[in-house]
């Protein structure tokens, strides 16, 4: 065989023997309607120790609390817990008021957060969490066929990213909403229950009107 020939084989191998390898190492195909890019929730604990005693908080601290809630632009979604290691029930009725006034209540149990607690001294944990869609957008597929028939990596990209964006607690994404065991059937036929339940206005003896004056003429 000529050495050019020889040489043409010998690349000809190389290349078949190199997309052999690519396709070996390529990635598994999602041949499916699922959508390989999902919300991911991610959770930050953020704490505040505060100086507590068995009045409660003092005026101070009270102080540093608000502030401490204003900054961090406290709203739903948030949670707040206190982390103690006595009970101190003067102290939680001052956290929880504060909190009320943004619209939130005290959650039962603190996450585990660093650091000791100094004695005398509470920590108000406040846990925000967040949603995103890791990888996305997804333009890195330049292919023009898809012999496969797969669904294209970015696929749900915009509709996981905006929903992640809007929901208003990323948790619910995880666990979904407790309901309170009352629906809106329930709580719509309140009023026509009680206007049922109403006594009518002629129930009962009727009222006993003298016919004589009382005036003097």
């Amino acid at each position: 065989m000529p050495i050019r020939n020889r040489n043409a084989a010998a690349a000809a191998l190389a290349v078949s023997l190199g997309l052999a390898l690519a396709g070996c190492n390529q990635t598994p195909v999602n041949t499916t309607l699922y959508s390989t890019k999902q919300p991911v929730v991610e959770r930050e604990n953020y704490t505040l120790d505060l100086a507590g005693g068995a009045g409660g908080l003092p005026i101070g601290e009270q102080q540093r609390l608000e502030d401490w809630f204003e900054t961090l632009d406290l709203g739903y979604g948030d949670r707040i817990a206190l982390d103690s290691a006595v009970a101190n029930d003067a102290v939680y009725e001052d956290v929880e008021a504060i909190a009320g006034r943004h619209g939130l209540l005290l959650t039962e149990g603190a996450p585990l957060t660093s650091g000791q607690l100094q004695p005398g001294t509470v920590r108000v944990v406040v846990t925000r969490s967040l949603a995103h869609v890791p990888g996305c957008p997804d333009w890195q597929e330049h292919y023009a066929t898809n012999l496969e028939n797969a669904t294209s990596d970015g696929f749900g990209c915009a509709v996981n990213s905006n929903f992640a964006a809007m929901v208003a607690d990323p948790e619910h994404l995880l666990r979904g909403a407790e309901g309170t065991g009352e629906t809106v059937v329930m709580s719509s036929t309140k009023a026509i229950e009680s206007y049922r339940e109403q006594a009518p206005t002629g129930v009962g003896d009727l009222q006993s009107v003298s016919s004589q004056s009382t005036g003097g003429n």
